[in-house]
């Protein structure tokens, strides 16, 4: 979100040699992470008939946008900073923004990015609210929580977002993308010089806005959820259970996968406060060259979470993924 690139940046990620290699280091086995992590997540829910489910949909949405992150935005930032170090110049459509010149990478990657998080931002409020159906209500959450629904959901999510992601070009001529000096991405930034229009500030805010409206929704809706797994936990420890306490309490299981839902919403929500601090920062004026750089990799980062995650808290995720891989790599006998 910063005015038009500079040409270079001392930051504290490239400062040195010694920095940027540890910086394309880092960038590169990042890359590597993402792509295991969320092939695995995939492979587990495509090749578990127990994962056929709707939050095993979601969970698979979750990891395509995810892996474009690792496909797509990460690659470039690696490409333009060993062309940097390999030529000691960087790439030439690194030194314009997409209102320059007819094609920039940035106009895919920009809206990739932007995108892609915004999909798992929603895709994490759907898994909380399907997740808290199963809490509340788990003997309606068969007929409520359905494939098709949560099909048509996912579908609208990613539609929405990549509309979302566009629209500052559409409905603002000052806003462009470039390869920014300080962050090592593609950001929105200023396409001219000059103070910063009102339209062009309130569309940049529509990324925050969205973004922690949908967080404070799913935090809520998580609080909530819990609450009612502590109660049930303190009615299972005080009442003998009959047949009617079994059947019209939640599953362990999906007392299970609420806490892991409930973990990821504290993961994504640890990772993109930097940005939304960042942007609204920078739209009242503030540079702050190298906080960018570690808000936008710690948001980069969360792509190869979830997969730790779903190992750590979900056994069954555990279970798949291991005779997935047992199946894949036979013993010899």
């Amino acid at each position: 979100m910063l005015d038009r690139t500079d040409p270079a940046h001392c930051t504290v990620c490239c400062c040195t040699l010694v920095n940027k290699v540890l910086m394309v280091l880092f960038m590169v086995l990042l890359v590597l992470a993402i792509l295991f992590g969320n092939l695995v997540t995939l492979a587990v829910v495509v090749g578990t008939k127990d994962f056929h489910t709707p939050q095993g949909y979601l969970k698979a949405s979750l990891a395509v946008a995810d892996l474009a992150v690792g496909i797509f935005v990460v690659p470039l930032s690696v490409y333009a900073e060993v062309y940097l170090m390999v030529t000691d110049s960087a790439p030439e459509w690194t030194s314009y923004n997409s209102q320059v010149v007819s094609f920039h990478p940035c106009n895919v990657i920009g809206p990739i990015f932007a995108g892609c998080t915004l999909v798992s931002i929603s895709t994490i409020f759907l898994l909380t609210v399907e997740r808290s159906i199963a809490v509340l209500m788990p003997l309606h959450k068969d007929s409520v929580i359905t494939r098709k629904r949560t099909t048509t959901l996912i579908v609208l999510s990613w539609a929405g977002s990549f509309f979302l992601a566009v629209s500052p070009m559409l409905f603002s001529s000052e806003i462009a993308l470039e390869y920014n000096s300080c962050s090592r991405m593609c950001n929105y930034a200023l396409g001219v010089v000059g103070e910063f229009p009102s339209q062009a500030w309130n569309i940049l805010l529509l990324f925050p806005v969205f973004d922690f409206t949908l967080l404070c929704g799913t935090v809520v809706i998580n609080i909530v959820s819990l609450s009612s797994i502590r109660q049930h936990s303190k009615r299972r420890n005080h009442l003998a259970g009959s047949e009617v306490q079994r059947k019209t309490n939640p599953s362990f299981s999906d007392i299970k996968a609420a806490k892991t839902i409930g973990t990821l919403t504290v993961a994504f929500t640890a990772s993109f406060t930097p940005i939304a601090v960042f942007v609204v920062g920078n739209v009242l004026g503030n540079k702050w060259c190298n906080f960018s750089f570690f808000a936008f990799w710690i948001l980069a980062s969360n792509s190869c979470w979830n997969v730790i995650i779903y190992s750590v808290r979900d056994q069954k995720f555990r279970l798949s993924a291991h005779k997935l891989f047992q199946r894949q790599n036979p013993t010899k006998t």
